[in-house]
């Protein structure tokens, strides 16, 4: 009697630890899962920064360039475009390929924005006045930190999806994530991809 009661102490204390485990791997991967979440809004975050300093910049660019109709345009139309994709989806509900695809577009569409930035910095080497107004070298100041805020939330976040993929993928944590779903997030990778957004380049103007 004694001896059964012993072998089922053992039992009940392996089926205890074996929870605990459980409830642990899984707690941890809601963890990690909502921190890639968060740094994927980080990323958005950085990104409708930027948007937001487009309509006085262009407003600021028009009072001194007025015939540079077609680059002004082009940011507006690439701002526009980029914040409507955006609200396609709700990035915490999509599957992994719907998410990856989303990615895809919206950082192709940052992208678009980011060179029609370019052109219309370029613009100002025409218009010395322009290129002297202290509310357009402000912006272009703001437009610096914001493309620095925007490489790095982007790299927070692979850095957070790839470590919460690697746990995922580990035994013997890949049980519990496989038992509970736990979807795999995609990374994005700069190098890689045609939704690669080139960096606005702000050296050639002389602001200072």
């Amino acid at each position: 009697m004694k001896k059964g009661f012993s072998g089922l102490g053992v039992l009940i204390l392996i089926a205890l630890a074996v929870i605990a485990w459980g409830a642990w791997t899984y707690n941890g991967l809601v963890k990690d899962q909502g921190n890639v979440e968060r740094a994927w809004a980080d990323v958005e975050s950085s990104y409708q920064r930027r948007a937001d300093l487009i309509p006085n910049l262009v407003e600021t660019v028009k009072g001194y360039a007025k015939h540079e109709q077609e680059t002004l345009e082009g940011v507006i139309e690439a701002r526009s475009n980029a914040t409507s994709i955006k609200n396609e989806i709700d990035p915490s509900k999509a599957t992994p390929e719907e998410l990856q695809k989303y990615m895809e577009k919206y950082l192709s569409a940052q992208g678009e924005v980011t060179g029609a930035l370019s052109r219309l910095i370029a613009v100002s080497e025409a218009y010395p006045d322009l290129k002297a107004n202290e509310n357009f070298k402000d912006l272009q100041k703001q437009l610096e930190g914001t493309e620095n805020r925007i490489n790095k939330a982007r790299n927070d976040y692979n850095e957070k999806a790839t470590a919460y993929n690697i746990k995922r993928r580990t035994f013997p944590s890949n049980i519990i994530a496989s038992i509970f779903n736990f979807d795999e997030k995609p990374n994005y990778k700069a190098e890689e991809g045609a939704e690669k957004a080139p960096k606005v380049d702000f050296g050639t103007s002389e602001t200072k």
